[in-house]
C-alpha cells in the first residue's frame, strides 16, 4: 500500500522515511503544511520524486484517519 514509505532502525531512528532516504514523511508533511508546493519541495530535495510527496501525504492521512467507535454500555 505504501511502497515508498520505509522504516529502518538505522535511518532516522526508525521513523517513517521515503525510499530509505533521510527524509521523513513528517518533514515532507510539515513542508506542505507550511505552504511549500510540490515544486518547491522537489527543488529543495532533488532526490525526491512527485510520487514520494503524494505518498507521504497519503500515509499521513492514513495514520490520522478518523475512526468511530460505538460507546460501550458502561458510559
Amino acid at each position: 500500500m505504501f511502497d515508498r514509505v520505509t522504516f529502518n532502525p538505522k535511518i532516522m531512528a526508525g521513523r517513517a522515511c521515503l525510499r530509505g532516504m533521510r527524509i521523513t514523511v513528517a518533514h515532507v508533511v510539515n513542508m506542505v503544511a507550511n505552504g511549500m508546493t510540490a515544486k518547491d519541495i522537489l527543488d529543495e530535495y532533488p532526490d525526491l520524486q512527485p510520487e514520494d510527496i503524494q505518498q507521504a501525504l497519503q500515509y499521513a492521512a492514513f495514520m490520522t484517519r478518523d475512526e468511530t467507535y460505538p460507546l460501550s454500555a458502561a458510559h
